[in-house]
């Protein structure tokens, strides 16, 4: 059965047209005139497929945390290891001048937390020094670039921790997927082929609990809209190009369904007020398309 749904899943065409034409006309006018270079792949109720601009590398920046959480969860599901189990945190793992919302709270560090809360910490709060400390520490980026590999995703690669990519303006391409392979994850971790249930609950929960990107997917949407995600967003180089502003979604629908989308607005001199707000405009269009279905 797992193997007849990831051929299934892998068999995806890039483009669908047909019934998603008027979908596509919709959502084209959205990119018109943008100095930037948009993705996205929108799969809505496991097969209905419709992609822009599939054809490029797109960074990754923080969306790879939820990789990066999944791949962990795995490991701890295929281990029976709780998420309750401490892990110590040391001060010198707080580094200064990066996004960390544990080193705030806590900076003196030498402390234990549980795995699962700092899970939540890279999940929902986009933490970078724990991200960190998990390449080092537990599964690098070498191990979770093949766990992917190993269930199918080919159009991608994970090769550089957040510490890596802040080095220079252009190691933030390191890691970077296409649309289509980042909503075939999302597609994956939402039909249970990957997590037990708990920890698929829990990663679940944490994504949903997401405070980043309050102004991209879920904008728009009506305000009770549940939207598992996760965001990204890149630094600027001299010229005020950033490389990447993303968000991936698995968005769920009052008639029942759901759909995975990602956006992502690549080597962009908008403002990022623009940035946000074509991701914002291709969500809201994609749910009150399918909305009507």
């Amino acid at each position: 059965m797992r193997l007849l749904f990831l051929l299934s899943l892998l068999s995806i065409s890039s483009v669908t047209f047909g019934q998603n034409q008027k979908l596509k006309q919709q959502i084209e006018p959205i990119l018109q005139h943008k100095k930037a270079t948009v993705g996205i792949a929108i799969i809505y109720d496991g097969k209905d497929t419709l992609t822009f601009n599939n054809d490029h590398k797109y960074p990754t920046m923080s969306v790879y945390k939820f990789f990066q959480a999944l791949t962990i969860l795995d490991y701890m599901d295929k281990h029976n290891i709780d998420l309750n189990t401490p892990m110590f945190i040391k001060k010198e793992d707080l580094k200064e001048g990066t996004y960390s919302p544990l080193r705030d709270k806590r900076p003196m560090g030498d402390f234990n937390m549980p795995i699962g809360e700092l899970i939540q910490y890279t999940a929902s709060h986009s933490d970078n020094n724990i991200s960190n400390l998990f390449f080092s520490s537990l599964i690098g980026p070498k191990m979770t670039d093949l766990y992917y590999r190993s269930i199918g995703i080919k159009e991608f690669e994970i090769v550089s921790s957040e510490e890596e990519m802040s080095l220079d303006f252009n190691n933030q391409y390191d890691n970077w997927i296409t649309p289509l392979e980042a909503t075939r994850i999302l597609e994956l971790f939402h039909r249970k082929e990957l997590l037990s249930p708990k920890y698929k609950a829990f990663l679940q929960q944490a994504m949903i609990d997401t405070k980043s990107g309050q102004d991209k997917v879920k904008a728009l949407l009506p305000k009770n809209t549940v939207v598992v995600h996760k965001t990204g967003m890149s630094f600027r180089n001299d010229k005020g190009l950033r490389a990447v502003d993303n968000d991936l979604a698995l968005v769920y629908l009052p008639n029942g369904k759901q759909f995975s989308i990602a956006v992502f607005v690549m080597d962009s001199l908008e403002d990022d007020k623009t940035n946000a707000s074509i991701i914002a405009q291709v969500a809201k269009v994609a749910y009150d398309y399918y909305n009507q279905q």
